[in-house]
């Protein structure tokens, strides 16, 4: 059986949306670097929601020559969308219809996937079980406005399964659901 995580910034407000934006947190002497590359490197593939592939196709294909810009663009990459007909980034194939079960597929099949941030596509996900593992990435301020990590109407539960505090303030929250 396959694993999914998912790992989103969120600020202290529970701010999701557009972290490319955000305040830097400083230097954290590269251990956030080597969280997020062990973890990308330990996947098989990239699940992205049609907002999250429209940032990372303009960003990581112009990237190369470092282990995780290497990877990322190596890799294969899935994007839910029911309005992308022809992505641009090398390896990206489209989820047009009946994502969760072509994700329920993969991870039958064995694959460690990885998603980046939490829109509809991951809540469709959770819905479904398909996500073991959330890591929040806490940003230490406030952004006062933009997309927040709550739903209505969703609802999960959770147990905390690791905690890492970062040099420059960033905090990483590792849940896995529970029930």
């Amino acid at each position: 059986m396959g694993y999914l995580v998912n790992s989103t910034y969120i600020t202290l407000d529970g701010v999701i949306g557009d972290p490319q934006d955000w305040p830097s947190t400083g230097d954290d002497g590269g251990a956030s670097e080597k969280i997020q590359t062990d973890l990308l490197l330990a996947s098989d593939a990239l699940l992205m929601g049609r907002r999250t592939y429209e940032v990372f196709a303009a960003t990581w294909p112009e990237r190369s020559g470092d282990t995780y810009s290497d990877h990322i663009n190596a890799m294969p990459k899935y994007v839910a969308s029911t309005t992308l007909t022809a992505p641009t980034w090398t390896g990206t194939g489209v989820l047009a219809e009946r994502a969760a079960e072509r994700v329920a597929a993969l991870k039958d099949g064995g694959a460690r996937l990885v998603q980046y941030g939490f829109g509809s596509f991951s809540r469709a996900l959770l819905e479904h079980g398909l996500i073991d593992e959330v890591r929040l990435w806490l940003h230490p301020f406030l952004i006062g406005s933009g997309d927040l990590l709550h739903h209505k109407g969703l609802t999960a539960s959770f147990a905390l399964a690791d905690t890492s505090v970062l040099p420059s303030g960033l905090v990483v929250l590792t849940y896995r659901p529970t029930g």
